[in-house]
């Protein structure tokens, strides 16, 4: 663990960090038409996919490590502070519903714990302490992945977080947006989004937290996609928990199946909701009992289960 720097060193090192950057072109810009304000904001939003597109390589052997393990029962782990740990918490979340993940496996940690979605909480990101508490209470094991999430790349919980996985043997990814992080050296796999200096000065959630938001889209949705979670572009794991995801689910097995619409609802409630059998009841001509016994050999891979 490395000491906490004093304000001194610590102001040193912001001013070597790309996002914390004073841009003097933008001086004035609170003088200026809201509509310009917001031209010039949008047109900073637009440089943010190129930035991610350079790290793509990165990104996708980062993925296809996770998948790797996950498939084995791994954990996907996102650990951050203040905006990037609410991006990471909000990812997390937004898994059971779509991929009908359980809620253990893929798991989101802020620096300072939930009440942080929606306040600070004084020193918790300068804890590298904390943040390996905050994993062991997991119960961190080598098969799990730990993404640390750092705009500066030198946030402690994030670094922290990164080293105690590594340590741990877990697979370990490093989530910055600053070339040569400290975040980025300490994980196994380095992903550096460089944004460039922000319209206000140090604020990362605005090109920083797009570019996080994307690149743990990719990590979640194509991690997913190599679990088998999807078929084709089709959310197929789906968790009908209310009306409208219930709707989606009869349209998305009448796109895989183009079945008429009694067989779409006969076999969703012989497959008791479950999206993925009642598409390999109808496309396999199986009842709900075989296509699920399919499915488990496939390890849920529809696909496979077909060709089985």
């Amino acid at each position: 663990m490395t000491s906490t720097p004093g304000p001194a060193e610590l102001r040193a090192q912001l001013e070597t960090l790309t996002t914390e950057a004073f841009r003097p072109e933008l001086a004035d810009i609170d003088r200026l038409p809201t509509a310009e304000i917001a031209r010039i904001m949008n047109g900073e939003d637009r440089t943010v996919p190129d930035a991610v597109a350079t790290q793509l390589p990165a990104i996708a052997a980062a993925i296809d490590a996770t998948a790797d393990r996950m498939a084995r029962g791994g954990r996907l782990v996102y650990a951050g502070a203040g905006t990037a740990g609410r991006l990471g918490v909000l990812d997390a979340s937004e898994c059971p519903p779509t991929f009908n993940t359980g809620p253990d496996e893929v798991v989101g940690l802020i620096a300072g714990g939930p009440s942080a979605m929606v306040e600070a909480v004084e020193g918790a990101e300068d804890s590298e302490e904390l943040a390996a508490a905050d994993l062991d209470g997991l119960g961190l094991t080598a098969l799990d992945t730990v993404v640390g999430i750092s705009a500066s790349g030198r946030t402690p919980y994030a670094v922290g977080a990164v080293e105690h996985a590594r340590a741990a043997g877990a697979l370990t990814i490093g989530l910055s947006c600053n070339a040569g992080s400290a975040l980025a050296a300490a994980a196994e796999h380095g992903i550096e989004v460089v944004v460039g200096p922000e319209l206000l000065t140090g604020s990362t959630r605005l090109k920083a937290g797009t570019a996080q938001k994307l690149v743990l889209n990719m990590i979640s949705t194509i991690t997913m996609i190599r679990l088998g979670k999807t078929y084709g572009n089709l959310m197929v794991d789906v968790r009908a928990s209310n009306e409208k995801l219930r709707a989606r689910s009869r349209r998305i097995v009448k796109l895989a199946t183009d079945a008429p619409d009694a067989a779409v609802e006969t076999a969703l409630t012989a497959a008791d909701g479950e999206v993925k059998t009642a598409i390999l009841m109808l496309l396999a001509d199986v009842d709900a009992v075989t296509a699920a016994d399919l499915l488990k050999r496939a390890r849920g891979h529809l696909r496979e289960a077909l060709r089985l």
